[in-house]
């Protein structure tokens, strides 16, 4: 075994697909491929993925990534249309300002998946691969220099298997939420407020309630489960195309992510949408861009 190699653990049935990102003696630690969770496992538990094991990963996180897009497309169409009934969208002459995303991922891959898809469903966005322990000091920086509507700070986490069910309320029992948290208060020291500037936090089995005490409007996971990589992604872009009239509907934007109520909650918090016009005077927002070095 070696790291990058794709694998699954016999000892858990095979039933999630992970990269060894690192190996200690023999002590495999490993990531999620399709979710946001951080394992340890012995390199003797370990078996390579099959090549019917791969594809069929990828095959299900397409069909999830296309039913992401269908419902998003869906919802914008509904949209335009009540936004035609009452006069706004008329002519089509005005432009859109959606909500414009700061994204940091501890995960690099997740974090190109992202910025595809935010490309795709046209959400302004920058994203920076940053380790989750750093990511309080990096949005010091970061914040007044992009000056985002919507934070996203996700990558992976985990419950301790050392821990007792008991523990599940202490900070210590995770891999990363006490990072996440120490993010989410970052932010808030820049701006305390939920409906100016709105944060997304948390991974696979993060301390729900921590996240949003510290801060958060909405956080992973309630039920200590898997979330799919592109939840927190799913949810910035819907409030990035929610008027700023509106609150973001919670029970269709939680029950439409891939892990549901058990996996993402939330607050009530507003949209950032807002239409301008003249559309002729208007200047595109530059492309989407990832930074991968560390700021």
């Amino acid at each position: 075994m070696r790291q990058g190699d794709l694998v699954v653990r016999h000892s858990y049935g095979g039933d999630i697909m992970f990269s060894i990102y690192q190996i200690a003696g023999d002590v495999a630690r490993l990531k999620g491929v399709e979710v946001r969770l951080l394992a340890d496992a012995p390199v003797s538990d370990l078996l390579p993925a099959s090549q019917e094991c791969i594809t069929k990963n990828k095959d299900e996180d397409q069909r999830r990534v296309q039913r992401t897009l269908r419902h998003f497309e869906r919802s914008q169409k509904i949209r335009l249309a009540s936004r035609m009934q009452t006069g706004d969208g008329a002519d089509n002459a005005y432009f859109e300002l959606p909500g414009k995303v700061l994204h940091l991922d501890g995960d690099y891959n997740y974090l190109l998946k992202s910025m595809n898809l935010y490309q795709e469903l046209r959400v302004p966005a920058v994203g920076y691969y940053v380790a989750e322990k750093e990511m309080a000091a990096a949005l010091k920086v970061l914040l007044p220099q992009v000056m985002p509507d919507i934070v996203v700070l996700t990558g992976h986490d985990a419950i301790l298997k050392d821990r007792r069910e008991a523990d599940i309320h202490s900070l210590s029992s995770y891999k990363n939420s006490h990072h996440f948290v120490n993010a989410v208060k970052a932010v808030r020291q820049f701006d305390r407020s939920r409906d100016s500037l709105i944060v997304i936090a948390g991974a696979c089995q993060s301390h729900f309630e921590a996240l949003i005490q510290s801060g958060a409007n909405f956080a992973s996971s309630p039920g200590r489960v898997l979330i799919h990589a592109l939840d927190p992604l799913y949810i910035a872009s819907k409030i990035a195309f929610t008027p700023i009239k509106e609150t973001v509907h919670l029970n269709n934007v939680l029950h439409n992510t891939l892990s549901g109520l058990e996996g993402m909650g939330g607050l009530e918090t507003r949209g950032c949408y807002r239409m301008g016009i003249p559309y002729g005077k208007w200047q595109e927002e530059p492309a989407n861009r990832v930074e991968k070095v560390r700021p």
